[in-house]
């Protein structure tokens, strides 16, 4: 795997071979998803929150273009650990790395984040809780970008404060922005 872009672009990281429940987000899929970013977010004043870190990809990408803040919430042990090695290795030091469920996270969280990725397993079966989680919660700042990772399998078009998707074959962004 590979970071895109920023100052750490074309750094390669290798992620252990078992990891359990990640599915990385494609290099395709984030380079697409991030040429949409760049011009809706300004990275170095934004604060990140990364759901499912599985292999931190999207924050290491997120810190490489200058995010400064940043929270991974991963439960795996071995994926936990991976990521802190990993931000150590590249020398990010604003990565914030939490070892837990992210449900049981959503209902303690009371930080309020700039952009809020969720890149869950495919298979799980309470994906649609977490957006309505995030805004329950109020967890976006005004203008909040949330970005989904799904298949298409899911809809959230009719989900509040849905935005737009885009579409990368097997991998789906939904994309929702807070108003309030």
């Amino acid at each position: 795997m590979r970071i895109i872009g920023g100052e750490h672009g074309g750094r390669k990281f290798n992620p252990p071979n078992n990891m359990p429940y990640t599915r990385p987000t494609t290099d395709i899929a984030k380079e697409g998803l991030f040429n949409v970013l760049q011009h809706k977010l300004d990275f170095e004043t934004i604060r990140s929150l990364d759901l499912f870190g599985g292999t931190g990809s999207i924050s290491y990408e997120l810190a490489s273009r200058g995010v400064q803040d940043l929270t991974i919430v991963e439960k795996d042990a071995a994926m936990y650990e991976f990521i802190k090695k990993t931000a150590t290795t590249l020398q990010l030091e604003n990565f914030k790395v939490i070892k837990m469920d992210v449900f049981k996270y959503l209902q303690t969280c009371t930080t309020k984040f700039d952009f809020i990725f969720a890149g869950p397993p495919y298979a799980l079966t309470a994906i649609d809780d977490i957006p309505k989680l995030i805004f329950e919660k109020q967890l976006l700042n005004k203008d909040g970008w949330f970005v989904l990772e799904h298949t298409p399998r899911n809809d959230y078009k009719s989900f509040p404060f849905y935005k737009t998707e885009r579409n990368y074959g097997t991998t789906i962004f939904s994309t929702f922005v807070e108003t309030r």
